[in-house]
């Protein structure tokens, strides 16, 4: 594939999934990844490996890399952003002024800023007006990805023609990417995920039984379907790889930090003990708040969320979560998603 249809790719973070999104564009186009850590640029750019996040997994050899925030924007013909969600409005900040118009822009982001419980793709909106902005998501643990087992995710674009256009930047011969214009949908699942596998991993951690974590998969899915159509996303979206997907190997996968997390607090530890000890982002803690603040502005149901916002932010047990889980009344198994 040629080098100069796509122009040039800039990645912003250098974590493990935007340094593995950039290492696949890099196999189709000239691409640049940002890291705010000068000695992790370094050692991409020298070394063609992260270490402290994708050990003894090497990067292409023609990915680039830098620590200067305005050099990497500044040459982007497609901007993708891979940074914590606490601080995209910051970083899309500070970069605004190097960032030319109308180039569209990627959220790699799963999560909710905490303050005001904008999606990534409103707080683009925010900052950089007038860009086409979309996500790039599914069911995608990074080390897998980047060791080449076979994965799938979606790149959704309100423009059907602007997803097809990116399609193959990403995508490679065990990496499928599909199209969709459901940036809302895509967008939630990753997010309302995290924080169902939070739950999962709590499951996990108390021992309570495979049963019992099928249980949280597919009512944590149900809670997601509900609060996604009342914020108007498509239901079958929630079906898909950004949904029931990524919903099924962030609860199940021990790479998975969310999931982490949840163990971590099922076998007693404070959540601020846990984070501490993590070189990583689970964007489920920072989530479950804002996530309870959608859920009661419409109205919705979400009473798993509630019991993991509730151990998050108010010092209840992982275990007294699961007791209150059982104080739930069950209705219709399609209520409120169909």
């Amino acid at each position: 594939m040629s080098t100069s249809r796509h122009g040039h790719v800039t990645v912003l973070g250098a974590g493990s999934w935007g340094t593995t999104i950039a290492s696949l564009a890099a196999a189709h186009t000239p691409t640049l990844v940002w890291a705010r850590d000068p000695a992790a640029a370094n050692e991409i750019q020298q070394e063609h490996r992260l270490q402290g996040y994708l050990p003894d997994l090497p990067l292409h050899p023609r990915l680039q890399a830098t620590a200067d925030l305005e050099l990497a924007v500044s040459q982007a013909d497609v901007l993708v952003v891979g940074i914590p969600s606490h601080s995209v409005r910051s970083v899309l900040e500070a970069a605004a002024p190097s960032i030319r118009p109308w180039i569209p822009i990627v959220s790699l982001t799963k999560g909710l800023e905490p303050v005001s419980g904008l999606r990534m793709s409103q707080v683009i909106d925010e900052v950089l007006p007038g860009h086409p902005v979309g996500v790039l998501a599914g069911p995608n643990l990074a080390r897998e990805v980047l060791g080449g087992y076979a994965a799938a995710a979606v790149i959704a674009m309100r423009d059907q023609q602007v997803a097809e256009a990116l399609q193959p930047i990403f995508s490679s011969s065990v990496f499928r990417v599909y199209t969709n214009t459901d940036v809302l949908g895509c967008e939630l699942g990753g997010c309302l995920k995290n924080v169902i596998a939070l739950a999962a991993g709590m499951a996990d951690g108390l021992g309570v039984g495979d049963n019992t974590r099928a249980m949280v998969i597919t009512r944590g899915l149900a809670e997601m379907s509900r609060l996604a159509v009342a914020l108007g996303a498509d239901p079958r979206t929630l079906s898909g790889l950004t949904g029931l997907g990524d919903l099924m190997a962030t609860c199940m996968s021990p790479l998975s930090r969310n999931r982490h997390v949840g163990v971590q607090l099922a076998q007693g530890l404070a959540i601020d003990e846990i984070i501490a000890g993590m070189n990583m982002v689970a964007e489920g803690v920072k989530t479950v708040g804002p996530v309870m603040a959608l859920a009661h502005g419409h109205a919705v149901e979400v009473p798993i969320c509630a019991e993991v916002n509730a151990v998050i932010n108010e010092g209840r047990a992982a275990t007294d979560a699961f007791r209150g889980l059982r104080r739930v009344a069950a209705t219709s198994e399609i209520h409120g998603v169909a």
